[in-house]
């Protein structure tokens, strides 16, 4: 993509109103733009960055077995009524009549209609194990939405949830979530450590977040320092065997928000040098919560023995639209974001130092059109501005990835590739350039797959 065909409204001052880091550099970065309390609209370079990280979200449900489908926004507040959370969900929820004056609600979450669904189609427990996910915009009327899109009204939410005969069945689709969302996060280049939860309104009796570490995080956490080096298990392609050992694994070391921790407990377990306390933010969400609506709303098969039996839930939920901000809160520096590759709007940019040259213009040109024909995911900056300017910009972006080259290198035959990471620079012969820029990028996404 050419940068003097693309939509880019950077900032060069910070908006009072953002105030966090991540807030402040998606508005800086033309990322977002505010369109009301809570309410943002995703700009042509935040949107690729929120379809990159939806992409691995799918890819990682898929690959855990899950199902996905498309359920609308508004529903029948009787299906509501029908599980008791009409009135108990609370004013957080947006409720509204429609022309013939039906109750609906603008769906914040969806156990109800995803259990209207499977009563209505499934019958006998040969059709279990199923687990069935979407990615919806939901809403929440928050008191007070604040910190961009980590705390909006308006969000993009995937939510699965599993159907099995029994506890145990339904246990287990609980750990293929849980070893589904270690492996999301890492291929993110994230850090989520699972803490246990309260279930809060949605219910169950066994529940973890996944936090993600930063200094602006909502909640305090405190866990065993181990998590944040435990390497990721490897699965095999369609998550069979057992993976209650990698729970536990997990789970063994202490880790709990400041709502569950135990004090006395954290202290009693975890070796004073190996303490973390620190701030956090949740990224993601898992539960398991029985009968409570399939019960209700008799979602029932016929067993092995013809009888029918009342299905177990789960529900497994992830914010794409919070997971962006969060991943700016742990990659960015003074100049702006950085991107992991997996999730970057651009995998390259290619800067020309002097457009409007012929020489450096047709050296780019060329250049250009070999990141393209190498598969590499490049924008160019063609802009008849400043070195400065362009570097800046950049930096601000987070590309990974910036190659440079003007008349001085030109001349000698020579480009500069820099890593936006690490601030580290190489200089290689022009005609290298592109294949060592693929050297560095596919390791990387081979190795988050």
């Amino acid at each position: 993509m050419r940068l003097t065909r693309y939509f880019l409204p950077v900032l060069k001052e910070t908006p009072k109103e953002a105030e966090i880091i991540s807030h402040q550099l998606m508005l800086r970065a033309g990322l977002i733009k505010q369109q009301g309390a809570g309410s943002y609209s995703w700009l042509p370079l935040g949107y690729k960055v929120l379809m990159k990280v939806q992409r691995i979200i799918e890819q990682e449900q898929d690959r855990s077995g899950a199902i996905q489908l498309l359920m609308p926004t508004l529903q029948s507040a009787e299906l509501w009524r029908e599980s008791g959370r009409y009135e108990a969900y609370g004013r957080e929820m947006l409720r509204l009549k429609d022309r013939h004056e039906r109750e609906m609600v603008y769906g914040p979450t969806n156990e109800e209609m995803i259990t209207d669904i499977f009563r209505t189609y499934v019958r006998s427990y040969k059709d279990l194990p199923l687990n069935l996910y979407h990615i919806q915009w939901k809403f929440r009327d928050e008191v007070r939405p604040r910190f961009g899109t980590m705390r909006s009204r308006e969000f993009l939410m995937k939510d699965a949830y599993s159907f099995d005969l029994d506890r145990e069945g339904a246990t287990a689709a609980f750990y293929r979530m849980f070893v589904a969302y270690l492996r999301t996060f890492h291929r993110m280049g994230l850090t989520a450590i699972p803490m246990r939860a309260d279930s809060g309104p949605i219910g169950g009796d066994l529940s973890y977040e996944f936090i993600v570490l930063a200094d602006t995080g909502e909640s305090a956490v405190f866990c065993h320092a181990d998590l944040l080096k435990k390497p990721i298990p490897a699965i095999d392609t369609d998550f069979r065997g057992d993976l209650e050992p990698i729970f536990k694994d997990w789970t063994s070391l202490y880790a709990a928000t400041e709502e569950m921790v135990d004090q006395q407990a954290y202290e009693a377990s975890v070796p004073e040098d190996k303490r973390v306390s620190a701030r956090g933010i949740e990224v993601g969400h898992i539960f398991y919560f029985g009968t409570k609506y399939s019960a209700p709303m008799k979602a029932v098969v016929t067993g092995p023995d013809g009888k029918e039996v009342t299905v177990h839930m789960g529900s497994y939920g992830i914010g794409p639209t919070r997971l962006v901000p969060a991943i700016i809160e742990a990659s960015h520096d003074e100049n702006g974001i950085i991107w992991p590759v997996s999730v970057a709007p651009f995998e390259a940019v290619l800067i020309n130092l002097k457009a409007g040259d012929a020489e450096s213009d047709a050296a780019c040109e060329a250049l250009y059109g070999a990141l393209r024909a190498a598969g590499i995911d490049a924008l160019y900056d063609d802009r008849d501005q400043g070195a400065g300017g362009k570097f800046a910009t950049a930096d601000l972006i987070g590309i990974p990835y910036q190659l440079i080259l003007g008349p001085r290198g030109l001349k000698e035959g020579q480009a500069e590739i820099k890593h936006r990471q690490t601030g580290a620079r190489e200089t290689l012969p022009i005609a290298d350039a592109v294949g060592r820029l693929k050297a560095l990028i596919e390791p990387q996404r081979r190795d988050q797959v």
